[in-house]
């Protein structure tokens, strides 16, 4: 198994699709828990006290845990994963919209993720679509 996570052999396309999505969400993770101020800062949010910044680190953390699921799934060509992710992702910006809607995430931070999984998602439905097509 551990071979397979490092050679990703058979990888089917769609799969690399969700290995990419995995090592952007977890670059973006390393990023807030490293350098939350730089984060915001990006975003357009206004600086951060001590117990926000923490906060911010946190969900980082939990950002690189799923970034490192994805890979994982992608390379060893989970295709049971790949497939529950196309149910997931375009939900993001839904519940984005209702984050922003409530006053608990802010706009540009609400946009920045709905736009990536929504983006992704539809990478990852048209590959999967492209190969369940040929086969």
């Amino acid at each position: 198994m551990f071979h397979r996570l490092l050679s990703a052999e058979g990888q089917s396309r769609s799969a690399k699709t969700v290995e990419v999505f995995g090592w952007l969400i977890l670059i973006e993770g390393t990023v807030a828990l490293f350098a939350p101020q730089f984060s915001v800062a990006v975003l357009g949010i206004g600086p951060l006290n001590d117990p926000a910044a923490n906060y911010f680190r946190l969900v980082g953390l939990l950002v690189c845990g799923l970034g490192m699921l994805y890979i994982a799934s992608g390379r060893l060509n989970a295709e049971g994963f790949v497939f529950a992710s196309l149910l997931d992702r375009p939900l993001v910006p839904v519940a984005m919209a209702m984050l922003w809607y409530l006053e608990i995430l802010p706009g540009p931070l609400a946009l920045i993720f709905s736009i990536q999984d929504f983006a992704s998602f539809l990478w990852t439905l048209i590959t999967w679509r492209a190969e369940h097509r040929v086969t």
